[in-house]
C-alpha cells in the first residue's frame, strides 16, 4: 500500500475528529470558503497533536509521508522535526503530507504567517520534554503555544485580526485549554502528564497518587473547582470578543465561548469529580450558553 493510496484515508480520519471537540470547528452556518479554510487549519492542529500524543493511525503512513524511516517513526521529536520541515514547505515549496497540501492554498489566500503553526509544533515538542508545571504562569506560557495560536488563526482566516481582538481571543483559547486539561486529568496522567500547577496541588494538599484514584476526594474536587473558576474568569474576560464582530463570525465565536462555559457546567454538575472520565456538556446546555452570550448576558 503506497503513500498515495493511504493519503486520502489519513486526511479523512484526522478531519473526522472535529466532531468530538467541545465546540464546533467549522459549523454549517459559516460561508463555504470559511468552513473549508478552517477545516484545513484544524487538520494541521489535529495532526500535530496526534504526533505529540502518539495517536497517529497505525501502520506508519504519516511517518512515511513525512520522510521518516520506520526505525525512527516511534520517536515523536523526530516526527515533529519532520512535520516542521514539511510545514516550511507550505510557505516556499510543495509539502509532502496531504493535510499540509490542503493547508497551502489557505496560507496563500489568507496571507497566513508561519508563527502560529510553529507555536503549535513547539507546544507538542514541549509535551515530550515537560510533564509537570510548577506555577500557573508556567501553564499560561504553555497555553500561549498550545491554544492561543488557534484563535489567532481563526481571526486571520476571517480577516478580523486586531490587537484587541487577539488579546481577547487569547483569553478564550487559554480558558478552553485549561478546561480541556480539567476534563482529561485521568487521561493525561496515563500519559505521565499533569497540567494542574504543582503549587496549586500543594495548596490543596493533592498528591499525584490522589489523581490516580477512580473517584476524586474532597481535596481534588476543591482543586478542580479552583482551576475551573480561573477558566471561567478567562472566558468572561474574553467574551467581549463576540460582541466586537458581526454576522456569522459572531455565531462562531459565541460557540467557542459557549463550548467552554458548557464544559465548565458539566464539570460543576459532576461535583468536580473528573477522575472517572471527562464530564461532557450536552447540546441543550451548549445552546443555552450560546443564547446567553449572544444576548450579551454572559
Amino acid at each position: 500500500m503506497t503513500a498515495a493510496t493511504t493519503a486520502p484515508g489519513l486526511e479523512r480520519a484526522t478531519l473526522d475528529k472535529a466532531a468530538s471537540e467541545n465546540f464546533p470547528v467549522a459549523p454549517f452556518f459559516l460561508p463555504r470558503d470559511w468552513r473549508d479554510d478552517l477545516m484545513a487549519v484544524y487538520g494541521f492542529a489535529r495532526l500535530v497533536d496526534d504526533i505529540g500524543d502518539g495517536d497517529l493511525a497505525p501502520g506508519g503512513a504519516d511517518a512515511r509521508l513525512l520522510g521518516v524511516s520506520a526505525a525512527e517513526a516511534e520517536d515523536r521529536l523526530v516526527l515533529l522535526d519532520a512535520f516542521e520541515a514539511d510545514l516550511r514547505r507550505v510557505f516556499d515549496a510543495t509539502p509532502r503530507h496531504p493535510l499540509l497540501r490542503r493547508l497551502q492554498p489557505v496560507v496563500r489566500r489568507r496571507s497566513l504567517t508561519p508563527e502560529p503553526f510553529l507555536g503549535l509544533i513547539a507546544a507538542n515538542r514541549q509535551d515530550q520534554l515537560v510533564a509537570r508545571y510548577e506555577t500557573y504562569d508556567d501553564l499560561l506560557a504553555y497555553c500561549e503555544l498550545s491554544a492561543n495560536p488557534v484563535g489567532r488563526l481563526v481571526l486571520a482566516v476571517t480577516g478580523t485580526s486586531t490587537p484587541e481582538r487577539i488579546r481577547l481571543s487569547d483569553a478564550i483559547c487559554t480558558a478552553l485549554q485549561i478546561v480541556e486539561h480539567l476534563q482529561d486529568v485521568a487521561e493525561d496522567l496515563g500519559r505521565d502528564r499533569i497540567y494542574l500547577p504543582a503549587e496549586d496541588m500543594r495548596r490543596f494538599h493533592v498528591t499525584e497518587t490522589d489523581l490516580s484514584a477512580k473517584t476524586a476526594g474532597a481535596s481534588v474536587r476543591a482543586l478542580v473547582a479552583y482551576e475551573a473558576q480561573r477558566a471561567r474568569d478567562l472566558l468572561n474576560e474574553g467574551a467581549p470578543l463576540v460582541g466586537s464582530v458581526h454576522g456569522r463570525l459572531k455565531l462562531l465565536l459565541a460557540g467557542f465561548v459557549a463550548g467552554g462555559k458548557a464544559a465548565i457546567h458539566a464539570i460543576t454538575a459532576a461535583e468536580y469529580d473528573v477522575l472517572p472520565g471527562p464530564p461532557k456538556p450536552g447540546k441543550v446546555q451548549l445552546l443555552r450558553e450560546a443564547g446567553v452570550i449572544l444576548r450579551g448576558e454572559g
